[in-house]
Order: C-alpha cells, then sequence, then structure tokens
C-alpha cells in the first residue's frame, strides 16, 4: 500500500532540468537567428549613413537603424516574456509536486490507522486512538482540498464576498478559536490582542476568518521552537488593522511583496521541510483585495513579522443602522 502511494511520485515532473535546458536551447536559437543577422543590419547601416552621401541612402541607412532598434527591443522583451513564463512552469511544476505530498501525507496516515483499526487484536483503547486519528487526518486532508477549491474559485473570478457589518473583534476571535482546534494549533500559544472600542467593517465573515486563519497557521510553520504569536485588531484611522504577529525568522525585504504571489516561496530549503503549497499567502492577498483593502508585512530576517489585514472602516452612522 506504502509501495501504491509513493508510486504516484514517479509520474510527478521533476523540476526543472529539462525546462532549464529548453530555455537554453531557445536563447541560443534566439541569439542565432536574431542577433547575428541584427550585427549585420547594424554594420550595413552604419556604412549607408557613413559612406552613402545620397538623399535615397541615408533614408534607407535610417530605415535600416530602425529595423535594427525594433530587431533589438523584441529580442529584449522577447527574453524577459520567456523567462517569465519559464519561472511559472517551474513553480507550477513544484506546485503540483508539494500538492501531492500535501495530499499523500494525511492519506498515508488514514490508510495507516485503518489498517490498525481493522486488527481484531488490537484493544479498544488502542482502537479509539485510531479511530481519533482517523478523524484528524480526514479533516486535515479536507482543509487542504478545501484551500485548492478556494483558490481555483478565485483565479476564475467566481469567489463573491458578501458584504455584512462586522466587528473585526470577533473576525479575530473565531479564527484564533479555529486555529487553536486545530491540529497545527493544539500546542502554540496564541495571545489574542483587541485594542480599544472598533469601528464595524463591511465583508464576508468566512473569508475574512479564513485569510486570518492563514495567516495564523504560516505564522506556525514559520516560528521556532519556542513561538510566540499574537493576534488582534486595532483602529487605525479610517481603517482597522486585524493582524498576526510573530517571532519568526523574518522575511527579507526584497522579498516581502513576491510572498503573495501565488505558488511562490521564500527559501526552496525550507520548503522541502515546511508544508505548504504557496496559496495562503495569496489567498490572504485576493481576500483583502476583494474587500477593498489590502495586505501589509512588516519584518526582519531574525526579527519575526507582522502580517496585517487592512479594512476600510464603516463611518460611525451607517455602522450603527
Amino acid at each position: 500500500m506504502g509501495r501504491s502511494l509513493d508510486a504516484v511520485d514517479a509520474f510527478l515532473p521533476s523540476p526543472t532540468a529539462g525546462q532549464e535546458r529548453g530555455f537554453r536551447r531557445i536563447v541560443w536559437l534566439l541569439a542565432t537567428l536574431v542577433v547575428a543577422p541584427t550585427a549585420l543590419l547594424l554594420v550595413v547601416g552604419i556604412l549607408l549613413l557613413v559612406l552613402w552621401r545620397s538623399p535615397g541612402g541615408l533614408v534607407l541607412g535610417v530605415l535600416v537603424m530602425a529595423l535594427v532598434v525594433c530587431l533589438v527591443t523584441g529580442s529584449v522583451i522577447a527574453l524577459i516574456l520567456l523567462r517569465r513564463e519559464a519561472r511559472l512552469s517551474r513553480l507550477q511544476t513544484d506546485f503540483v509536486s508539494k500538492v501531492s505530498h500535501e495530499l499523500k501525507t494525511p492519506l498515508t496516515s488514514i490508510l495507516m490507522f485503518s489498517e490498525m483499526a481493522s486488527d481484531e487484536a488490537l484493544p479498544e483503547r488502542e482502537r479509539a486512538v485510531c479511530l481519533d486519528g482517523i478523524q484528524r487526518e480526514a479533516l486535515r486532508l479536507r482543509d487542504r482540498i478545501e484551500r485548492l477549491l478556494e483558490w481555483g474559485r478565485m483565479e476564475a473570478g467566481q469567489r463573491a464576498f458578501r458584504a455584512e457589518r462586522l466587528d473585526p473583534a470577533a473576525i479575530v476571535s473565531k479564527a484564533v478559536k479555529e486555529f487553536r482546534r486545530s491540529a497545527r494549533g493544539r500546542d502554540v500559544p496564541v495571545s489574542l490582542e483587541i485594542g480599544g472600542p472598533l469601528p464595524q467593517i463591511a465583508g464576508d465573515p468566512a473569508a475574512l476568518e479564513d485569510a486570518m486563519l492563514n495567516l495564523l497557521e504560516n505564522a506556525a510553520k514559520y516560528t521556532g521552537e519556542e513561538k510566540r504569536i499574537a493576534a488582534g485588531a486595532v483602529p487605525d484611522g479610517k481603517t482597522v488593522r486585524l493582524y498576526v504577529r510573530d517571532n519568526g525568522r523574518g522575511v527579507p525585504r526584497r522579498e516581502q511583496k513576491r510572498i503573495f504571489q501565488k505558488f511562490y516561496r521564500i527559501d526552496d530549503r525550507l520548503a522541502r521541510t515546511v508544508e505548504g503549497t504557496g496559496l495562503g499567502l495569496a489567498i490572504v492577498h485576493h481576500v483583502a483585495a476583494g474587500h477593498g483593502g489590502r495586505v501589509e508585512v512588516e519584518s526582519r530576517p531574525g526579527a519575526g513579522s507582522t502580517f496585517a489585514l487592512v479594512l476600510p472602516a464603516l463611518p460611525q452612522g451607517e455602522a450603527e443602522r
């Protein structure tokens, strides 16, 4: 049974020596078919401008030089787009591999627990432990699949957010409660910080709670053994900040915009040891944008991180209706 699950990996595309070789071949073809003729045209254009004194020669020289500029510009743009597509393809290939691992891990545990529970000689107490493990891993598998489906709906533009008057403190509290109930949050202390009276916000409670839960799970994954995580909400002028703060490894400044891109993970070596698909922060960014807000990160390497959903506050009169 274990071998049948491991055999799945054989069908997954490996990231991405073949893609790199293909990219190098295309670059070589561009150099051969574009750069060499462009250099020849450049020489011809310069000779026409310098040596051919007739008006027709000057016009022809200018046209040749203009053609050279167009060829160079087009080649540069093509290389940039090609490199971007190659990177996206590499990320997607890595994503497929990570998703297979994310789904296979709880499935393997479910199969193992079910085999143990089917043993008639197993004591009743140990059977109960196995059944609890099956339920826990099944919920974990369900959550992984729900996240993938949620992202698919967002990418397809089919995720519509409801607009309800909400208490930001309630959103944070529910997300913390759900996190504490999850397998990842059972042994992770989270302090709740609610700063004073808060204005109401308009939004979809399920989407905002899920975004905060993503931030809490992200904080739990990227902090060390002595985890210190806090979640809270504070008013900030015409906005409300729903935040999660941790004492983790931090995010370098050059990476702070890229971490909200789909499939992106900072350190590929860390990605091999920390589970995840690279979609959590992308979902948070999508939810924030769908509510007319934004997501911000304040972080320094070795000094922890604070991720915040910055959402518009309802005017006082409107909030009380």
